[in-house]
């Protein structure tokens, strides 16, 4: 008991410790885009779905100890190779990073496949397997308590990244304690495979009397997957919609697992009659928070989304609970459950971005619920399996045709466009003014009255606009590198003869930078000779460099840091080694870390030190009245001459005295949790 207790929970711990370990990983190498954790999960759901089902399989050969023991060798192996030409046997070489990030759902599958595919399949698979086996050497036993201790061994696992491992160690290391913990596992495993290897002669016996029928097993895959596009769509909806809050997905997953494990832990958990209570009375305070959201507490905000997240999830589980087959069953029974969640991300991932313009997906899943929970009241059809299923899917079906066609026409905006990065939308902020807003950050405004006037963060009294105004070479063809597009609001500093070079990654800013609706202009009335690439900025200076077309910026701009989910890539060593090799020696870097979460003035004190640069600090105050924004910019530089302007020093902030025990984030290193407000 004790053995298999051990394995599944130590293979959950290590399954939610894989998860942001390799996403952290590879987030650089696709422009640190809050969509990249997305399609992780989803590569990691479909992998689940894969695991479960080669359980289901097991359980039914002749011989599975030793298929499994061949299965977990084979593994141990395939990462002691790996282990001789990677940094970790789990961390890629830096020799597959993607030079083209055009298509990143596909490369972000090759290579989580190549990294974890087979550890995590093996992870995977352990669950269901060792309560299948479990239930075997112990019949009169229930099962259920090792899914829900499995359960708390993913919420173990999750939590404890942020909190623990991700502060103490760096990638490398993080990759060699975990390929550790797995030989752990792998040795549990093993034994417990050879125990079963005296009862595996043949397959186990199935009371076809008891088999599940087809209706209740889409039944469990409409369960599940309700709950999984629930939890996929919640996600989107308050880190998009409400706040960018750095882990803020890690509260709705955390809520999703504390379900299974009550569910699943006792039925006493779940009462179907007291749940519907619930959820109706949440949903009136979900619909009273999105009415007021402009006014309401943001943390009011999230706690309300995920209320009606658990309550949901306590549903679709309960009922899971409720409708759980014969031990005989078990490994089907995951399987089905493992294909819903699968499908519950594989629409929210892929389907939903491409027939919605919006989060639509949060309203869909509301609306499954509520559906699930009428026709499960009905005392004719409560125990009705087809009918459950059949009117389910018919809901889904014509929520689908009402969000996308109904919502998708009823828009406050001028423009809106959905791909890989997000919503992008164009809406009127004031009279007369125009304003593009990515979720909760706008990327920049244009005054239809005065469209040569720089706006928001960029006015002539922030710190860049000081920069740009005073800079020596102002009027003598200055080079100005910018990363982070935005409207191209920048480009109305520039003089004749000027050059502004623009690095952005989502095309759909492109586009509308250079005019697309006509609603921005700064490109085109700007007097500078603009270019704009393509592509994650970090991934095309460094191909620029390796083509011997170092840039010699005299000003480079990062304004990549003001949105709370920032590209930590972009503001490590590495990267600044980078930037300085493509700076004029008399030149400037300006860095905009405005930010509601995130105090980055440690990071870069940091960077200022290891690469002996003058750096000062310069706030524009809320308190001025007109139309900018309250700002915080970073100006660093080799020449100290270069800041000791009295134009800048009259606005500077000194680093005199300043000191942090924040280490110096590098590509192996960094700790958002460190710098939070």
């Amino acid at each position: 008991m004790l053995l298999f207790s051990l394995s599944i929970f130590l293979s959950a711990f290590l399954l939610f410790q894989i998860q942001p370990m390799i996403g952290r990983f590879i987030l650089p190498w696709f422009g640190g885009t809050p969509a990249v954790w997305s399609t992780a999960m989803l590569f990691f759901q479909l992998l689940l779905t894969g695991g479960y089902a080669y359980a289901a399989w097991l359980v039914k050969r002749r011989r599975q100890g030793w298929i499994h023991i061949a299965l977990l060798t084979l593994t141990a192996a395939v990462l002691a190779v790996l282990a001789l030409g990677w940094p970790s046997p789990i961390t890629p070489s830096a020799d597959l990073r993607p030079m083209d990030v055009s298509f990143p759902i596909p490369r972000i599958f090759f290579l989580l496949t190549i990294s974890v595919g087979l550890p995590y399949f093996m992870l995977a698979a352990n669950g269901p397997l060792m309560q299948a086996w479990f239930s075997r050497f112990f019949p009169e036993r229930s099962y259920a308590r090792l899914y829900a201790l499995s359960n708390i061994g993913s919420l173990l696992g999750l939590l404890a990244y942020p909190v623990l491992i991700e502060p103490s160690l760096t990638l490398f290391h993080q990759g060699w304690v975990w390929t550790g913990g797995f030989m752990v596992f792998a040795a549990m495993a093993g034994v417990l495979s050879y125990r079963i290897r005296m009862n595996d002669q043949l397959a186990p016996p199935t009371d076809q009397t008891d088999r599940p029928s087809g209706a209740m097993r889409i039944f469990w895959i409409i369960l599940s997957g309700t709950a999984s596009l629930f939890l996929l769509s919640v996600t989107n909806q308050i880190s998009q919609e409400v706040a960018v809050i750095p882990f803020l997905w890690i509260v709705p997953l955390a809520v999703y697992l504390l379900s299974f494990i009550l569910a699943f832990s006792d039925s006493r958990w779940y009462d179907r009659r007291l749940y519907a209570l619930l959820f109706s009375l949440a949903s009136l305070l979900t619909l009273w928070s999105l009415n007021t959201s402009d006014t309401l507490n943001v943390i009011i905000q999230i706690a309300v989304y995920n209320l009606l997240l658990f309550l949901a999830c306590m549903i679709c589980h309960g009922e899971l609970y409720r409708l759980r087959p014969h031990a005989d069953h078990l490994t089907g029974f995951y399987l089905m459950v493992s294909l819903g969640g699968a499908a519950g991300g594989l629409f929210v991932n892929l389907v939903a971005p491409v027939i919605f313009t919006g989060y639509w997906e949060f309203y869909l899943g509301w609306l499954l619920v509520i559906v699930l929970l009428v026709v499960m009241l009905l005392p004719r059809w409560s125990t009705n399996t087809i009918f459950h299923s059949k009117t389910m899917l018919v809901a889904f079906l014509v929520s689908i045709v009402i969000l996308a066609y109904g919502l998708g026409n009823y828009q406050n905006a001028l423009y809106v466009k959905r791909n890989f990065y997000g919503v992008i939308r164009v809406r009127e902020f004031q009279e007369n003014d125009l304003a593009m807003i990515h979720g909760m950050t706008i990327h920049g405004i244009q005054f239809l009255d005065d469209r040569k006037l720089p706006t928001t963060y960029f006015v002539k009294e922030s710190g860049v606009g000081i920069l740009l105004l005073n800079h020596p070479l102002r009027g003598n063809n200055m080079k100005v590198g910018v990363l982070g597009l935005g409207v191209g609001t920048l480009a109305a500093y520039a003089q004749p003869g000027d050059s502004y070079r623009f690095y952005e990654i989502n095309p759909v800013v492109v586009d509308l930078a250079q005019g697309q609706g006509g609603y921005f202009t700064f490109l085109k009335d700007s007097q500078a000779q603009v270019a704009i690439v393509e592509g994650d900025a970090r991934i095309s200076l460094e191909r620029e460099l390796a083509a011997g077309q170092a840039q010699h910026f005299d000003v480079l701009v990062l304004d990549t840091f003001s949105s709370d989910s920032i590209p930590v890539h972009l503001v490590t060593r590495e990267a600044f080694a980078l930037y300085l090799q493509h700076l004029a020696p008399d030149g400037v870097i300006a860095a905009h870390i405005s930010n509601r979460h995130l105090d980055l003035r440690p990071v870069f004190w940091q960077l200022s030190r290891e690469f002996g640069l003058a750096i000062v600090q310069i706030n524009r105050p809320a308190s001025l009245g007109d139309k900018g924004f309250p700002s915080e910019w970073i100006l660093l530089a080799h020449d100290p001459a270069l800041l000791n302007t009295p134009e800048i020093q009259s606005h500077a902030v000194s680093f005199d005295g300043y000191s942090t025990t924040i280490r110096l984030w590098t590509d192996d290193y960094s700790n958002l949790f460190q710098i939070l407000k």
